[in-house]
């Protein structure tokens, strides 16, 4: 007993190190310079030097690290980082993570926890419902929208050659029948990714034209398809990561269901329009197709990592991703087994956060804060606007804006690295159509009109000092 109560303490002392120091990271977020001060050497110092011979306390442990990483912090959970949808994780998800890493449940299958796995069946019954799936979709708790896609496509890929004759799984691709995938000239790198992971090499794909907002068009889509023999897989999106726009998804479909296309939607971000009545016209049909990919910890603001991954085909979903051994202790009756469905076996709890996340807003509570960060990224675009040397480049119907300044690349990354400098805000680089630009995602449970604007003066301090 003396043991286990020794153990004990030096776990409280640990917790009491972390959450102490978690309190002060929490309680400063909104005044903390957003981007980190520490160099990447200074950081190699203060964290690193040789694997200790000894063993070191807990405590002692959580309060190095804590003072080590200070200054290599980028205040991501902070209202005014714009730099990639990266959202900051609400209260209640937060705390419900400290749970999952405390509880340390495997969510592989229900014996190793019954509590993980009816999380994961009413936070994915729940979110079918918010995001307007077919009531029968199956349902998948990954790493980030990229495993998501992988996922997905990989339940395309089975079912797409199983109607061909061709059980993949056990057979392979080597001589399979040729899987053809098209996607718009704008398509995520992610998606690129896992479609490479499930064999299909990024040189095969059929691109397909996009608009002036990155838009697939649709009429170049059905031509594409007009020309194709054999299982094919069209990737479309919704919430293009530059300009946020979406691809019109009932043309799609139509195209997709005249050539008996697989229609895959990768919507990391953009699929949360589906929760808002004034958003949700932009994802209009997305309901069509056979499967898609979202993150919460993009605007769901839940903690990394936490993906997403749904199809309109079950069997497909399971067969692509099950496995089974004798030792994969099964309940007969009971609900999903998690690792059905993943493309990892065992795996923390990630549903907890999901399910805080969703009781702690509610459909209201959600709905209100995808609507509001859209609103900001529009009062964001037309504060930067009202400076005739800055031009913004999209149409900003989500939550995202770009921005260039004057008519010069050099000007625009000059303006990016002193806003960065200043560490008022954080906001990331891209190129837009052959042009460098600013990139503003606006993502946080948090901001306010005050931070944007904040932000906005800060850049338009860049702007000036530039011009």
């Amino acid at each position: 007993m003396a043991e286990k109560d020794a153990d004990g303490a030096l776990t409280e002392a640990a917790l009491a190190q972390a959450v102490e120091h978690a309190r002060g990271y929490v309680s400063t977020r909104r005044g903390r310079p957003v981007w980190a001060s520490a160099t990447a050497d200074a950081l190699r110092r203060s964290l690193g030097g040789p694997l200790p011979h000894a063993s070191t306390a807990p405590a002692d442990v959580v309060a190095a690290l804590a003072a080590a990483a200070e200054a290599g912090l980028v205040t991501t959970t902070g209202p005014r980082y714009f730099g990639f949808v990266t959202g900051g994780a609400l209260p209640a998800a937060m705390a419900a993570d400290w749970l999952a890493a405390a509880w340390d449940q495997n969510a592989a299958l229900y014996v190793m926890s019954p509590a993980a796995a009816i999380v994961e069946e009413i936070a994915g019954a729940w979110l079918i419902e918010l995001l307007g799936l077919p009531a029968h979709a199956s349902i998948a708790f990954t790493t980030g929208c990229h495993m998501a896609n992988f996922t997905a496509l990989a339940a395309a890929r089975h079912e797409l050659l199983r109607r061909a004759g061709w059980d993949v799984e056990k057979q392979g691709l080597q001589s399979a029948p040729r899987l053809t995938v098209l996607v718009g000239d704008e398509v995520h790198v992610s998606v690129v990714g896992a479609l490479r992971l499930i064999g299909i090499g990024s040189q095969t794909l059929v691109r397909v034209a996009a608009d002036d907002q990155g838009r697939m068009r649709a009429e170049a889509l059905d031509a594409a398809l007009s020309h194709m023999n054999g299982p094919a897989i069209v990737c479309a999106q919704a919430g293009n990561v530059n300009t946020g726009a979406f691809d019109p998804f009932d043309a799609i479909a139509d195209a997709c269901a005249g050539h008996g296309a697989w229609m895959h939607v990768d919507g990391a971000f953009g699929l949360w329009a589906a929760a808002s009545d004034q958003l949700r016209p932009h994802v209009r049909g997305v309901n069509r197709a056979d499967s898609w990919a979202t993150d919460a910890h993009k605007w769901l603001n839940v903690p990394y990592d936490s993906g997403l991954a749904f199809t309109s085909h079950p069997e497909a979903h399971r067969a692509a991703m099950s496995m089974d051994a004798s030792y994969l202790v099964r309940s007969a009756g009971e609900p999903r087994e998690g690792m059905d469905w993943t493309p990892e076996s065992s795996r923390r709890a990630r549903g907890l956060a999901v399910y805080a996340a969703l009781r702690s807003l509610g459909r209201r509570g959600l709905e209100d804060m995808i609507d509001r960060c859209s609103a900001l990224a529009r009062r964001f675009g037309a504060r930067l606007a009202s400076d005739p040397s800055v031009a913004i480049l999209n149409d900003v119907v989500l939550n995202q804006a770009l921005v260039r300044v004057g008519d010069s690349d050099a000007r625009t990354a000059d303006v990016l690295r002193r806003v960065q400098d200043e560490r008022v805000c954080w906001l990331g680089g891209t190129t837009w159509h052959g042009v460098h630009a600013i990139r503003i995602s606006v993502s946080n449970w948090s901001t306010t009109e005050e931070d944007i604007d904040r932000s906005a003066e800060s850049i338009l301090r860049a702007v000036q000092q530039t011009g």
